[in-house]
């Protein structure tokens, strides 16, 4: 089955989640690991489940392996871990997006390289996002972009994944900026807002690190 979206859901927090998440219908899903587990006990039954599975017990185990899903099994010594493996294959599905779920919390080291894998999008022309219950993440190639006012995630924050981002503007927002450069270890772009329904960003060179983001009493 082909579908527009992708949405992969790995072994975080289940409290890190999109409150209404599990509710999404007209979507492809993907189970990492736990993630498997997680949408099974959800009543959805995903298209494929990826992972070495040391997150569940033997008993969960054989109750996800009693459904009719495909598993690609890996061992727990290999040289990528569980996500990257799906998220490899769910690129080369050829969606118009891929969404990335539960790969936050926990662990920092695995936290940091999921933001990191976002790159994948950049270099495969894949709209790829990762998203939890107060953040989502996107990389993005110079260009203009348009935004929109979205309540579940008031805050925007712009941060250079390249050593240095160059010609950054933005306009519609609390604080404009106009062809800026931006670089490692600056805090200049954290925690800006849109003043209008929509605004726009633009930059000339390097990669930047898109964060819309929520405090947590905030949260739809």
């Amino acid at each position: 089955m082909k579908s527009k979206e992708i949405y992969i859901v790995a072994g975080g927090p289940l409290e890190d989640l999109p409150r209404k998440l599990l509710e999404e219908k007209d979507v492809r899903w993907i189970g990492v690991d736990r993630g498997v587990y997680t949408l099974l006990q959800n009543d959805i039954l995903p298209d494929h489940g990826f992972g070495d599975f040391d997150s569940v017990t033997s008993s969960e185990r054989a109750w996800m392996e009693s459904h009719n899903l495909p598993f690609t099994v890996y061992p727990s010594e290999k040289d990528h871990t569980d996500l990257e493996i799906a998220l490899d294959w769910a690129i080369n599905e050829n969606p118009e997006a891929i969404t990335m779920f539960g790969v936050t919390g926990g662990r920092l080291d695995h936290s940091w390289m999921n933001v990191q894998m976002l790159i994948k999008g950049v270099k495969s022309n894949v709209s790829l996002a990762l998203e939890d219950r107060l953040n989502r993440l996107e990389m993005k190639e110079p260009g203009s972009f348009v935004v929109k006012e979205d309540a579940r995630f008031p805050y925007m924050s712009f941060l250079a994944f390249t050593p240095e981002v160059k010609g950054l503007t933005l306009n519609g927002f609390r604080y404009p900026l106009r062809n800026q450069t931006i670089s490692w270890g600056s805090s200049l772009c954290i925690s800006n807002e849109l003043v209008e329904e929509k605004g726009s960003y633009s930059f000339t060179e390097g990669i930047l690190l898109v964060v819309r983001s929520s405090d947590a009493e905030q949260q739809l």
